[in-house]
């Protein structure tokens, strides 16, 4: 545990980290899980947003949410971001909310601009667009911009080697070769 506290205060010191709070008993514990599964239903509640589910390298994720979050900003002015996730493993529910002063539908309009801002940060810091939800449908064709074709082969050999009659999930997570 002082471990962990000293990483923590200096992560603090280094302005890496505006606050920490760590468990002290397991009643403890089991809130801060409860907040933290609360997230995304108060997101919803909010209204809809622009979720994204990617994987940064650990050592990348602070400098990928303060340029990327400096990116947005530039770009879609007012934008609100919800960044939380297993930082552990490098996985981020990395979601973009509209500015309070903007309307969600004009927002939404803007979803695939604001993929490309958070997709090319997530490449240029060494990252993938898809981390725990998988790849899905959504991304079939964004991930071709992002994989090299020796890439989407050896997906499509795991695919074939653990499905090899396309029964599971057909077309869905990777698209058959052309």
């Amino acid at each position: 545990m002082a471990a962990l506290e000293s990483v923590m205060q200096e992560a603090m010191q280094h302005n890496l980290v505006r606050d920490v709070v760590i468990a002290s008993s397991i009643a403890q514990s089991a809130d801060l899980w409860k907040i933290r599964e609360s997230i995304s239903s108060a997101q919803a509640a909010e209204g809809k947003n622009i979720k994204h589910d990617i994987s940064i390298p650990i050592s990348n994720i602070a400098a990928f949410i303060r340029e990327t979050d400096a990116l947005l900003q530039q770009h879609f002015s007012g934008c609100r971001m919800v960044t939380f996730g297993h930082l552990g493993d490098g996985n981020l529910h990395y979601n973009v909310s509209a500015s309070k002063n903007s309307s969600i539908d004009a927002f939404l309009l803007q979803q695939t601009a604001i993929n490309r801002v958070v997709y090319d940060s997530v490449a240029q810091f060494s990252g993938s667009i898809s981390a725990e939800h998988g790849l899905g449908a959504l991304k079939h064709e964004e991930i071709l911009r992002y994989k090299s074709p020796v890439e989407m082969q050896l997906m499509h050999n795991i695919k074939k080697a653990f499905d090899p009659n396309n029964i599971m999930n057909p077309g869905k997570v990777v698209m058959p070769l052309p």
